[in-house]
């Protein structure tokens, strides 16, 4: 056995072509690695930003690097870990998954029941199969958590919940993240969820902090601007 690794499988940055984020891959490492997190995927939308200069830095930092991306199938979001391509032009379906799944790469539902249009909500359950994990997201308090469906998605379904900061602002790094117990290599990583020899790891969120991120999503959405609160 290994040992339980620090995880975030949900991460942007400021080369994230569709989000506004203010903060680079380089400061996310930085950050990553002052919380203790052993491996990192940055998943930005639609594109693989991942290289080896990144890679080396965050090797440095004691951190592995995991390729990611945070794909638009039929309008609904879904976190590719460790894809074999770098843009996914060709895929637009959910319909498309059982292509795109295979033994090295990760498929995570994120933030499956939250309000958001990209979210999977009622599309989860008939393409369930096609899903390695689902995700557990930082956003909650404990009064609001739309996590609780997630949850017993996840038990319903015998799939392991992984937990992920799904971090736009780099305060919320090592909030949420998952407990994985591998070596410390990417297919070790990857091979264990698939086992399901993962658990989450997580602080609720103050009602504040919810506030600020809402603030912080809408304004940067329509403005490109973070608030500094």
């Amino acid at each position: 056995m290994g040992f339980k690794l620090k995880v975030d499988f949900h991460t942007h940055t400021s080369d994230d072509p569709k989000d506004y984020i203010d903060f680079s891959a380089r400061q996310l490492i930085d950050r990553a690695a002052e919380r203790g997190l052993d491996a990192l995927a940055i998943t930005n939308h639609d594109i693989v930003t991942f290289d080896s200069e990144m890679e080396g830095y965050a090797a440095a930092c004691g951190v592995i690097l995991i390729p990611g991306v945070e794909l638009t199938l039929s309008k609904k979001h879904v976190v590719i870990i460790n894809p074999d391509f770098r843009k996914a032009e060709g895929f637009r379906s959910l319909a498309d998954l059982p292509a795109i799944r295979n033994g090295s790469n990760l498929i995570i539902a994120p933030h499956p029941f939250y309000p958001g249009s990209r979210c999977l909500r009622s599309q989860l359950e008939g393409h369930i199969e096609s899903f390695d994990a689902i995700e557990f997201s930082f956003f909650y308090n404990r009064v609001i958590n739309p996590n609780r469906k997630a949850v017993e998605a996840a038990g319903a379904s015998g799939k392991p919940l992984v937990g992920s900061s799904d971090c736009h602002n780099i305060w919320q790094v090592g909030r949420t993240y998952s407990l994985v117990e591998a070596e410390k290599t990417i297919p070790s990583i990857i091979a264990a969820v698939k086992k399901g020899r993962v658990e989450i790891a997580t602080t609720p969120l103050s009602m504040w902090s919810m506030c600020r991120v809402g603030i912080n999503w809408v304004l940067g959405d329509k403005l490109n601007v973070h608030l500094r609160i």
